[in-house]
């Protein structure tokens, strides 16, 4: 089994300095991918923007996104992410996810909570049929289009989408339609339940996920989080704090939980900006970076 861990960027790479002296440490400091995640009402970079501008800054990186998919015109989306993975030569990695529930994100992503997962079960099999370079006629909430052939078509083919969510309908959704999980904000054994069900899920779509395929982003803190910081955290994602690894060394002893029931991809992100990437990506490589193999 292969370990390997990302890092997800938090508010701080919002500037091209900052993104720049994350691109190059995330690079030189051995961790496997830069990832970007998508906050419509968050002070961070459009996932798409952002991992373009870092493929044109770095010719060898990974570029992964979390990225919205309820809301979006899917041929548009198409298009988008097989123009980037055109662009960093077959460098990107994709998990889709349906999005935070709390106001103002809830009324920017314009989709109602409960209807965000039938809003993926129509767009991800659209998605890799365009991709494939069928033809493609389509008519519904996710977009319309007429005998469309999407060019150019991603460098990968397949190019995976793997999702997200531990709730059971999406551990499901999982099962029927991803490559992978990415989900957050769960146990270890939470996780391994979870797997469990998206492998039956899977068996019974007749299809499987490869064991390789199962990953977690996880949220940590170098420092106790203040009380302020944690209502906020609470009030956008329940369990947040609870589940936030404070300190490296409890950061480390998690992976090492995860890697135990089955899990090897990691996008590790700090909860607060730090004041140089260098210097943590730094302390992160030397706390975590030899679990990589």
């Amino acid at each position: 089994m292969k370990i390997r861990i990302g890092v997800g960027a938090a508010g701080a790479a919002s500037t091209p300095e900052a993104l720049a002296e994350l691109v190059a440490a995330v690079d030189t400091l051995g961790f496997d991918s830069l990832w970007l995640s998508e906050v419509l009402t968050g002070p961070v970079l459009d996932p798409m923007v952002g991992l373009a501008w870092a493929a044109a800054n770095n010719p060898r990186l990974k570029l992964g996104t979390t990225m919205l998919l309820p809301g979006r015109n899917v041929l548009r989306l198409a298009k988008q992410l097989a123009s980037l993975d055109v662009l960093c030569k077959g460098r990107l990695l994709v998990t889709l996810v349906p999005g935070l529930t709390y106001a103002p994100e809830r009324d920017a992503i314009g989709v109602d909570p409960k209807r965000r997962g039938a809003a993926i079960d129509e767009a991800l099999p659209l998605l890799r049929r365009l991709w494939a370079g069928e033809t493609v006629t389509h008519d519904g909430a996710v977009g319309s289009f007429r005998d469309v052939k999407l060019s150019p078509l991603p460098v990968q083919q397949p190019l995976e989408v793997w999702l997200g969510g531990t709730v059971p309908a999406a551990l499901e959704r999982c099962g029927r339609l991803s490559d992978g999980w990415l989900p957050s904000l769960c146990t270890p054994q939470e996780a391994a339940a979870g797997r469990i069900v998206i492998d039956d899920a899977a068996a019974r779509a007749g299809r499987s996920i490869s064991s390789e395929h199962f990953g977690m982003s996880i949220g940590y803190a170098r420092a106790p989080i203040d009380p302020a910081t944690a209502r906020v955290m609470t009030a956008r994602r329940p369990r947040s704090v609870e589940l936030t690894p404070v300190g490296l060394p409890a950061l480390r002893a998690l992976i090492e939980r995860f890697i135990a029931v089955g899990f090897s991809k990691f996008v590790v992100r700090p909860v607060a900006a730090p004041a140089s990437w260098r210097a943590e990506l730094e302390a992160l490589s030397a706390a975590v970076g030899d679990l990589q193999t």
